[in-house]
């Protein structure tokens, strides 16, 4: 069976489990992603410690005899067998098996037979695959599902289970992060929109994305880092610089007040073979109460930081809290003041960017996703902070992207992109007039082809001038253009000369003067006529 069959099956299942949800009222529910994703991830464990068991026993992997061999296989050897699995498969016992569990779909509250497997499996992996609040409490794998389904529950479950079973996950395991952030799009695409409240995030452009994490890693042996964003929601960003780096290159770090987008983050990092990382995923409040820090209390740093943080959020109830003296160097330029109308207009990417900059390592990269306001502003924070990165000599860049490239925003938005060890020529693209508007829904969007996005990825990593597109400009002449980031700014004004002969000069002259006499006796024609039609208004 090919990749695009097991994709086509895969998101038929996702169906199918809306579906059953739908059966059963759950339709649009607000806890109807908590089922699906819940039990899918159920579905995608056990078929991974199945397939990790069929690796180290032969008699396990005989086909249609798995569950016998299961049964008849000595617990003792069964124990010793699971501790050669690595950590990053969940620990299922046999009595929680899918498996287990289709042969008891029968029984008398199946429901509570399906929610304690569930509970149980949770437990098992509690240390492993839980989710820390900065408050030090644990978000576990599962919980209840059938609680969210008013009557008939026994049938509800058995209805998800049959479901599951229709194929296994068994012969994908070997595919990487193109195929699982396809599927991972897919499962989560009814539920990442800014319906779920003020702090649902927006699902960032494959572009956006890729352009990010092709123009950071340009070094083929990267070892042992560390990656960080301040505002993951569902992890797309980290996802693809972690793809490009190398899943066992790096340690993920996160922080999102969202404790959907925390969960959703959790099952993106299961599926992309970083289940290591899960115990760095923080739910909590990234800029009142940043959790990663250092031994000595200060903000841990980071070798490569992505971010599209909100643009605009009121976060008035606790802004004076962070005019403390621990956040006078974090927020350096400034903490927007509170508005006395639209508090939901404050500026909180500001605080974002300015977070960012102080969690580098003296060898970090980052790429922040802002307003193209930013990048020109001439007052307030805004430009203070971008004196700032030309002055530390921190700055590696700015791509401007096509309005629309986000669907649910009419923002402009562009691409910062740091990097401590730039000390000499910054790189500004202006993308804007690239890529197709197409309608999503009710709002337009605008795509990059993958030619357009390879063509920004490497001009900007060759650090090369593009007559209207791109420029390459030193600091002191950032400096000199009073601290714009627009590549616009800095396109030479070109006029094109046309050599005549002294007799067309005079004739295109004659043209000029003939052409103007005409249009200032049509003028004076008018005016009298106006002055007729007035008069004659006057004498009625």
């Amino acid at each position: 069976m090919t990749t695009k069959q097991f994709e086509t099956q895969t998101k038929a299942l996702i169906d199918d489990l809306k579906s059953v949800c739908a059966n059963y009222g759950l339709g649009n529910d607000g806890n109807e992603f908590k089922i699906i994703t819940q039990v899918f991830l159920y579905k995608f464990l056990n078929d991974k410690y199945v397939y990790e068991l069929k690796q180290l026993e032969p008699a396990f992997a005989k086909p249609n005899t798995f569950d016998e061999a299961l049964k008849a296989y000595p617990a003792e050897d069964l124990e010793m067998l699971t501790l050669q699995i690595s950590e990053s498969t969940a620990r299922i016992a046999p009595q929680n098996f899918l498996s287990r569990l289709y042969e008891q779909q029968n029984k008398d509250n199946f429901a509570d037979i399906f929610d304690q497997t569930l509970l149980r499996i949770a437990e098992d992996n509690n240390d492993i695959f839980s989710v820390l609040t900065q408050g030090g409490e644990k978000v576990v794998l599962f919980e209840n599902i059938s609680k969210y389904v008013t009557d008939d529950k026994d049938a509800f479950c058995k209805a998800l289970v049959n479901k599951l079973t229709t194929f296994s996950f068994e012969h994908i395991f070997s595919e990487k992060f193109d195929f699982f952030a396809t599927i991972f799009e897919y499962l989560i695409k009814d539920y990442n929109t800014n319906s779920g409240g003020k702090y649902a995030e927006y699902f960032t452009p494959h572009a956006v994305a890729k352009i990010m994490a092709a123009c950071m890693v340009t070094d083929t042996d990267i070892q042992n880092v560390t990656c960080y964003d301040p505002s993951a929601g569902s992890g797309t960003l980290l996802m693809n610089i972690a793809h490009a780096i190398g899943e066992d290159k790096c340690t993920i770090y996160s922080q999102d007040i969202s404790q959907k987008s925390s969960a959703l983050l959790r099952l993106n990092l299961i599926l992309n073979n970083l289940v290591h990382s899960i115990r760095n995923i923080i739910k909590g409040n990234t800029i009142l109460k940043p959790y990663h820090k250092q031994e000595d209390g200060q903000l841990e740093k980071f070798d490569y930081i992505v971010s599209n943080p909100p643009f605009k959020l009121d976060f008035s109830d606790y802004r004076d809290d962070l005019e403390s003296k621990i956040n006078k160097e974090r927020f350096f330029a400034g903490i927007p003041k509170v508005p006395n109308k639209k508090k939901e207009s404050m500026a909180i990417y500001l605080l974002f960017i300015q977070h960012i900059m102080h969690s580098l390592s003296d060898i970090g990269k980052a790429a922040i996703v802002v307003p193209t306001g930013f990048i020109t502003a001439q007052s307030g924070i805004d430009k203070k902070i971008r004196q700032k990165l030309v002055e530390s000599k921190m700055l590696a860049g700015v791509v401007s992207m096509p309005s629309n490239i986000f669907a649910t925003t009419g923002t402009n938005v562009s691409i910062l992109f740091l990097d401590k060890t730039n000390t000499e020529k910054v790189v500004l693209v202006d993308a804007s007039n690239l890529g197709e508007k197409i309608k999503e829904g009710k709002n337009q969007k605008t795509v990059l082809t993958e030619a357009e996005e390879q063509h920004i990825i490497d001009v900007f990593n060759a650090k090369e001038a593009v007559d209207d597109f791109s420029v390459v400009v030193s600091y002191e002449d950032i400096k000199n253009k009073n601290y714009s980031l627009s590549a616009g700014q800095y396109f030479e004004v070109k006029i094109e000369y046309v050599d005549i002969t002294p007799e067309e000069f005079t004739a295109k002259m004659t043209a000029f003067e003939s052409s103007l006499e005409s249009l200032f006796a049509e003028s004076k024609s008018l005016e009298k006529e106006i002055q007729e039609n007035l008069k004659g208004i006057r004498n009625e």
